[in-house]
């Protein structure tokens, strides 16, 4: 379990094939100042496990799915990335409960600057939309993040905005972000355990569920 709180910046340092998925290595000093042996470190958001290090590095074995579903795909040796270890039961929740379980991946449409801050927006996949809301929570790359903006149930592509201090933007890969730049994305899991209640609710009383909408339409 993480917080979205990056406190490094590692990089990439080597990806070799391992089966269907790969084995990378990640040059992160203070991850691996107390780490050991399958501990959890996370990468630009997505959740792996130590299964070797060093003094400066570690190595973790990415499967195929995760592969699939996230921006690790096409990662290779000098990639910048946001790293985390896993938050103690007796520390703070600085930022929001993240799991590093990647939904899905977006892409920067825009990065607008400002006096203090830059305003991000990132075009999302249309089904996460639905579990995205304006002021709530989101982790980007692993980084916990308050939506700013969102677009209209109607549009045809969805996206999201948020807005970057400087911290931030010193502090983690999105300060480097540009349109194009694709992005990991993790909604709420509040908002994930809703949805899914809400489809059994439907699937088990379809009758009651229009009603239920009908009521509250009037």
């Amino acid at each position: 379990m993480f917080t979205g709180i990056v406190e490094e910046m590692g990089a990439i340092t080597a990806v070799e094939p391992s089966g269907d998925g790969v084995r990378v290595t990640v040059h992160a000093p203070l991850s691996v100042s107390d780490a050991g042996h399958g501990d959890s470190i996370s990468v630009s958001g997505v959740c792996l496990t130590v299964v070797d290090q060093g003094e400066d590095w570690f190595t973790a074995d990415v499967m195929k799915q995760t592969l699939d579903m996230s921006t690790l795909a096409d990662v290779a040796p000098g990639r910048p990335v946001n790293l985390e270890r896993a938050t103690a039961a007796h520390g703070r929740l600085g930022g929001h409960i993240v799991q590093g379980h990647i939904d899905g991946t977006g892409v920067v449409r825009e990065v607008r600057p400002g006096a203090q801050w830059s305003v991000v927006r990132i075009g999302i996949p249309n089904h996460l939309a639905p579990l995205v809301v304006d002021k709530g929570s989101i982790a980007i790359d692993g980084v916990s993040l308050t939506v700013s903006a969102v677009s209209d149930a109607h549009e045809a592509e969805q996206w999201l905005e948020v807005s970057l201090i400087p911290e931030t933007l010193a502090a983690t890969t999105l300060g480097r972000a540009e349109a194009g730049t694709p992005v990991n994305l993790e909604t709420d899991i509040l908002a994930r355990h809703v949805q899914r209640m809400l489809a059994f609710r439907a699937s088990e009383n379809p009758a009651a569920d229009a009603a239920s909408t009908e009521r509250g339409s009037a």
